[in-house]
């Protein structure tokens, strides 16, 4: 449109001047060099307007005589980088659906085509990467480091070929290289965080955290959560050794993240070893409200450590009154019934979960039976339903279930990374182990304190028979087969137990030490005597639980260990 109108403004231009010359009539005349020229003043115009017109042209086809040869390899030359960036199009269309051959091709062609053009250089990574070729793309990626535009992608590239091969440290050093060039570079700031956090410097990757924040790599929430999580981290680690800085430090993560589960349990059992019982309370509430957790309900159970079992019972209402509904606020509430010896409680606290029972119901349910009744029976028969039972949550990373929680994924690095949920398809959780560990020893009590009962009913039932019939001479006694009480027992249980053995073996010889045996008035043994009066000698067959590691005391086990916050 505008070039239309500026065409009609040049149109209407030309018609005013030639209407105006032709209003104003005149002459011209020329004499030079014997030449007479006259001619009116519009054909004087009009042939001055052609000369100058046929001057333009000619110097216009002068211009592109002398300029053929750069015009000629101008188009050359865009025809040549038409052609390498159609190949670098083909190339990266190969590399995304997996064609080796066709993205080689592409990148020869763009080599070829383009030089040292950065997406050549990019694309012929690409292929090298497709094809298996590391050193091919490493050295592309050298390349590119070169150039001072390319230079990140190139440490980017460098820092994921040593991490597919296993360098860590060269994975590091192109990190921190990418990182002091542009400090707010998430890749850089988070791989550099990450591996400083599985060396143990949780101080180092707190100040690289700060300095991706202060230019601008984060935001206001993800600056507090991550923060949160290597403050959390930092004071597990120095729980032991600078107990002080541990407690300032999980304080400060409770502020930055007030629900993250760690750093709630490691303030929570500082702050309740120094006396200030209040303050922990309240972290761990603050924590269990949005998720509740087995290892906030120990911290809260034991914040006064000289509390007796009923006053834990009792201030653990407090905690479960948070999420009353909870699985968990009803297995926290049973575990500490069991330790309180509340068994109705207890079982009150389970009964709504007995429908669908996870594998930790299952233990409790044991647990109560042998503690309550000892009823082995019961108990082991829910040790097996335990099996098949519904998994408990535990902390899990990129497909990893973990015992203790870590800041890092021990799989891909990635800083906070563990979640507290469910993970299907497996056997079993640490938890369910350290559970199984407690029905172990309630069902062995439960088995003691049955046999010790039939022992005594036997011992009380026994008919004595020392007495003879007068006139009657009596036949000479022999010893009596130890009774042995029939229990439950597992494949390749004893057939004596320890205790019973060592019982009877001092009852037979009680006089060992000063080399004589006692004789009784008839003449029989004074053992064999006994032996009658009372009864055939008791003897309990105590089978071993399973995995039943044997009596102790275990070298290992003389002192208790330190809990490792993580596997750093």
């Amino acid at each position: 449109m505008i070039r239309i109108v500026v065409y009609l403004l040049i149109l209407a231009a030309i018609a005013f001047g030639v209407g105006w010359l032709a209003d104003r009539p005149g002459e011209i005349a020329i004499d030079w060099q014997g030449w007479h020229i006259e001619t009116s003043l519009l054909v004087g115009a009009s042939a001055l307007l052609v000369l100058l017109a046929a001057t333009i042209l000619l110097w216009t086809l002068l211009r592109l005589i002398v300029r053929s040869p750069d015009l000629i390899g101008s188009s050359l030359r865009h025809r040549r980088r038409n052609k390498g960036w159609a190949a670098i199009s083909r190339g990266l269309v190969a590399v995304g659906s997996g064609d080796i051959m066709g993205a080689r091709r592409a990148a020869n062609d763009a080599q070829r085509l383009l030089g040292r053009e950065p997406l050549t250089q990019l694309l012929a990574a690409q292929a090298a990467q497709l094809s298996g070729d590391t050193a091919g793309a490493e050295a592309s990626f050298r390349t590119m480091t070169e150039t001072p535009a390319t230079r990140l992608l190139g440490l980017r590239g460098l820092h994921v070929e040593a991490r597919r091969r296993g360098d860590t440290g060269a994975a590091l050093m192109a990190a921190e290289e990418a990182a002091r060039q542009e400090p707010g570079l998430a890749w850089a700031a988070d791989a550099v965080i990450e591996a400083r956090c599985l060396s143990g410097d949780f101080a180092g990757a707190l100040a690289m955290l700060e300095r991706e924040a202060a230019h601008g790599g984060l935001d206001r929430a993800a600056h507090r959560r991550r923060r949160a999580v290597l403050l959390a981290a930092q004071a597990l680690a120095l729980e032991l050794s600078d107990p002080s800085t541990a407690r300032e430090k999980a304080v400060e993560a409770t502020r930055l993240a007030p629900t993250l589960v760690p750093a709630a349990d490691v303030a929570g059992r500082l702050l309740g070893a120094v006396g200030d019982a209040r303050k922990a309370a309240k972290i761990i509430e603050t924590a269990y409200a949005a998720t509740p957790h087995p290892d906030l309900a120990d911290a809260y159970l034991h914040l006064r450590p000289g509390d007796s079992s009923q006053e834990r019972l009792k201030r653990i209402r407090t905690l479960t009154s948070r999420m009353p509904s909870h699985r968990e606020s009803a297995m926290v509430m049973a575990r500490a019934a069991l330790d309180a010896q509340e068994f109705d409680i207890a079982r009150t606290a389970l009964a709504p979960l007995l429908g669908e029972p996870s594998q930790r119901v299952c233990l409790l349910m044991a647990e109560l039976e042998a503690a309550e009744h000892a009823d082995v029976g019961k108990a082991r028969e829910w040790t097996a339903r335990a099996v098949r039972a519904l998994r408990d949550p535990a902390w899990v990373a990129d497909g990893v279930v973990a015992e203790r929680w870590a800041p890092v994924s021990p799989v891909t690095g990635k800083l906070d990374a563990f979640e507290w949920k469910v993970l299907p398809g497996i056997a079993a959780t640490p938890m369910l182990e350290n559970e199984a560990e407690r029905v172990k020893a309630a069902i062995a009590a439960a088995i003691e304190s049955r046999a010790v009962t039939q022992a005594q009913a036997a011992q009380a039932q026994a008919v004595p028979h020392d007495v003879a019939p007068s006139g009657v001479e009596p036949a000479p006694a022999s010893p009596p087969a130890p009774a042995v009480v029939d229990l439950p027992s597992g494949p390749g249980a004893p057939t004596l137990a320890p205790e019973a053995e060592a019982h009877r073996a001092a009852t037979e010889r009680p006089s060992s030490a000063a080399g004589e045996t006692l004789v009784s008035a008839s003449g029989s043994p004074a053992g064999a005597s006994a032996r009658g009066r009372f009864g055939p000698e008791v003897v309990v067959a105590m089978p071993h639980l399973p995995d039943d590691p044997g009596t102790g005391p275990f070298p290992e086990e003389a002192s208790p260990r330190a809990r490792r916050p993580f596997g750093v």
